[in-house]
């Protein structure tokens, strides 16, 4: 996986391999999904980061949120996977710490794919989980 640096004035980057109590939280991108990302932002000609979030909703009762964002708000968790920044608020980490984001490809079809240590339960499209 792509190595993390501190961004300058952003909270400090913490590093971990698993969501353990007392831990400092991280979220991983593999690099497939980082050249996806970088890919995105570069066709919609947008700058800043990608912001993953946690939603009520979905079939198993949560779901899955990734945009893009100029920066990251205040209380944000930030992470930079070579030159893509990531941004994960507060509540959204208690359900994201410890995840990875991949990009898989296979012949039925294509996209991010959510490994997440937290969900007990997930739904058939992988959009949606619960904890």
């Amino acid at each position: 996986m792509a190595e993390l640096t501190q961004l300058p004035g952003a909270p400090e980057i913490q590093s971990g391999n698993a969501p353990v109590e007392g831990a400092p939280k991280q979220v991983h991108v593999t690099p497939k999904a980082v050249e996806k990302i970088r890919a995105a932002f570069a066709r919609e000609k947008v700058a800043g980061g990608l912001r993953l979030g946690v939603l009520g909703g979905g079939c198993s009762g949560l779901s899955y949120q990734f945009k893009f964002a100029p920066e990251p708000r205040p209380r944000d968790h930030v992470f930079e996977f070579e030159d893509v920044k990531v941004f994960v608020d507060p509540k959204s980490m208690i359900f994201l710490d410890g995840m990875t984001l991949d990009w898989k490809d296979s012949l039925l079809q294509s996209g991010f794919v959510f490994e997440n240590p937290h969900a007990t339960k997930s739904c058939g499209c992988g959009t949606s989980f619960s904890a």
